[in-house]
């Protein structure tokens, strides 16, 4: 940095308070970085049961990524154990199991949590860990140079730091400002989310439903309660969502079934339009992205959160590994290894699910029949059977330190 040049603030300013950027922020900290935090909303805004009613499976992996940044102990009381999964095909009596009991001392393949409890165990773990957070503040501008990246602030305060992290969402106002493309398109499909009631209790069995509008997903919480993505095509979940209640309940039986006894709604109903993207590149001069400003993708496989805390966990070992040899961790080659081993990962899992919307979403009979096929095959061949699994439970791959539970 040239000797007339201002100070920084600090290190790291993260864009976007959300529950990668927060991950990040306490990974950061941890380890000695200091970091910045700004979003445009207070931080309680979104503590709020009714904000917006969803829940995330967090993979196996990701718990201990958790822990290790001090949110997993008032995280736990409130997360289901996913035991076991199945996946079927409509009305098919061919089906896809997986078991807990398959795994090392029987352990979940991850948890159910309901996004709001998540939201708040990471902000307790970050006022215990003092780290700087802004909100409600508005980012105006994203600059940056060789040596230094600048933000702006809505009355004018700028903020100098080493790097800026993109973790504002999928239409992430840094990617743009960094001159990064993204490409991608909206589905024709929408999520209907809401939390149920069952007579029966579910086992902490999560069940991924292939229909011909799109999958029907059944995700076990604490106590009877399930939480369920229900996708539909748009113009059907629009009308689906003004149905009264008497209306509402026999088509969620229809497609519900009574494995469960007795099932009711609680609390209310949402709707989010589906859609996948991905930027051209993960990083422009002294900018980086991570999570959904960096990748979207459909909700099928339950991934998309997951997918953003392993870009958490990747650049806070990028970021710390470079700042302990004494390196610029802003500079383009750091960054580079940031994005060459995060890339991979989200691409391939981006594809798989958007080929598993597309095929399922096929109701034509020798497409259902082949895929029936391919669903008790899977169940059948323990090696693909287990690299599945890997995947699910987020340990497939070179994993971040984080991530493999231990320590930065």
């Amino acid at each position: 940095m040239p000797a007339t040049a201002a100070p920084f603030n600090t290190d790291v300013a993260i864009v976007g308070g959300g529950m990668v950027g927060q991950t990040l922020a306490l990974a950061l900290a941890g380890a000695g970085i200091g970091v910045t935090v700004l979003d445009r909303a207070a931080p309680e805004t979104a503590l709020a049961p009714a904000f917006d009613g969803r829940a995330s499976a967090i993979a196996y992996a990701s718990t201990r990524l958790l822990a290790g940044v001090g949110a997993w102990e008032a995280l736990a009381p409130h997360a289901q154990p996913i035991l076991d999964i199945r996946v079927s095909d409509g009305e098919s009596p061919l089906y896809l199991h997986y078991s807990h009991e398959e795994l090392a001392a029987g352990q979940p393949f991850g948890h159910l949590i309901e996004n709001r409890h998540i939201r708040f165990s990471l902000l307790g773990a970050m006022r215990r860990a003092g780290v700087t957070m802004r909100a409600p503040v508005e980012v105006t501008s994203v600059a940056a140079d060789a040596f230094a990246a600048t933000v702006t602030l809505g009355g004018g305060e700028t903020i100098r730091a080493r790097l800026v992290v993109g973790a504002d969402g999928a239409r992430s106002f840094v990617r743009s400002q960094a001159g990064i493309r993204s490409r991608g398109w909206d589905y024709p499909q929408a999520g209907i989310v809401l939390t149920v009631e069952h007579e029966r209790d579910h086992g902490g069995v999560a069940h991924e439903r292939f229909l011909p509008a799109g999958p029907f997903a059944i995700l076990p919480l604490p106590g009877q309660r399930s939480s369920l993505v229900w996708t539909e095509r748009r113009a059907d979940a629009a009308e689906i969502l003004k149905l009264d209640e008497e209306r509402f309940l026999e088509e969620l039986r229809d497609r519900f079934g009574d494995f469960l006894g007795e099932v009711v709604p609680v609390g209310p109903r949402w709707s989010y339009p589906l859609a996948f993207h991905r930027a051209d590149s993960y990083f422009a001069a002294r900018i980086v992205l991570a999570g959904d400003s960096a990748h979207m993708l459909h909700p099928l496989a339950g991934q998309g959160l997951n997918l953003g805390l392993r870009d958490a966990a990747a650049l806070a070992e990028v970021i710390v590994d470079a700042s302990r040899l004494g390196l610029d961790f802003g500079a383009a080659d750091q960054l580079a290894r940031y994005q060459r081993w995060r890339r991979l990962d989200a691409v391939a899992l981006i594809a798989v699910t958007d080929g598993l919307n597309r095929l399922f979403s096929n109701d034509l009979a020798p497409i259902r029949l082949g895929r029936d096929i391919g669903l008790g095959l899977v169940n059948r061949v323990t090696p693909l059977k287990r690299l599945f699994v890997s995947h699910a439970r987020g340990t497939a791959g070179k994993l971040p330190r984080l991530l493999a539970g231990e320590s930065l």
